[in-house]
């Protein structure tokens, strides 16, 4: 089988069959795959190509099979174990530098799963102290892989949101992108999302629970001035602009995506 023939096999965007031809075969840079059609692949690229395609034609996302995800400018090692790091998140990166990277600060990621907030956060902004948790152990391992190998300073804790923390520990900045899909969406069975952790992207419940307990306990882990950002879905804004107002946080705004949707809520704690 040559490169043309292999790109032809399946019908999948170009770029997603080149992805996955390199995964295959390494050697083969997007130049060469586009020089050379007509070379031919080994038996084993050819096999293995067949398989990674085939799963790509099932559904199973390009992430998972290639092992990685850029995020912010840098690769991030994801699995099945992690839910697959969002360009709108990048959002939640850029908010949560505008307002407090001018200053040294303490910051924990809640629900942290491949560790790309924290690892970017840590390496965006070296004077800050982060720290990451997360509920799954599995999802731990990939975080601190990712920390290590991009030389992101974060200290890592297993539990659930506030309840893995020290319980003297205090926060200049908490961020979060936690599951807020309603058990009942529709899209849980659609795309890719139907291959992510199902725990990383819903609740279980109305969408809203995991968002409740953080914004509820926010004002007991934040210090006087620290802020709180969360990434929630398109229809949650007016929802958790009203979480946030509850749990008494102050000047509560919502930034939308790309798109021009709802997405990233932050708000801060009340000055001494």
């Amino acid at each position: 089988m040559t490169i043309a023939e292999a790109l032809r096999l399946y019908p999948l965007p170009r770029l997603e069959a080149r992805m996955l031809l390199q995964q295959a075969a390494p050697e083969l840079t997007h130049a060469r795959i586009a020089a050379y059609p007509e070379q031919t692949l080994s038996a084993e690229q050819e096999a293995c190509f067949r398989g990674l395609a085939a799963r790509r034609a099932a559904g199973e996302p390009v992430a998972y099979l290639i092992g990685r995800r850029e995020f912010y400018g840098r690769d991030f090692t994801v699995g099945p174990q992690v839910l697959i790091p969002r360009p709108e998140t990048e959002h939640l990166i850029e908010a949560a530098l505008q307002r407090f990277g001018d200053r040294a600060a303490r910051v924990v990621d809640l629900g942290t799963g491949s560790g790309a907030i924290a690892a970017t956060l840590a390496l965006e902004a070296p004077a800050w102290r982060v720290c990451a948790v997360d509920l799954s152990p599995e999802a731990l391992a990939i975080a601190r892989g990712n920390a290590e190998r991009l030389g992101a300073r974060v200290d890592f804790y297993q539990g659930s949101w506030y309840q893995a923390l020290p319980e003297d520990a205090v926060f200049d900045l908490i961020v979060s992108n936690p599951p807020y899909i309603q058990r009942d969406d529709e899209h849980l069975g659609q795309g890719d999302v139907r291959f992510e952790p199902r725990m990383a992207l819903t609740d279980e419940a109305d969408g809203l629970d995991c968002l409740r307990a953080i914004a509820a306990d926010a004002p007991r882990r934040l210090a006087p001035g620290g802020g709180l950002i969360v990434e929630h879905g398109y229809d949650q804004g007016e929802a958790v602009r009203g979480l946030f107002a509850d749990a008494g946080l102050l000047q509560v705004e919502t930034i939308v995506d790309l798109a021009g949707l709802d997405r990233i809520t932050l708000a801060t704690m009340k000055a001494d």
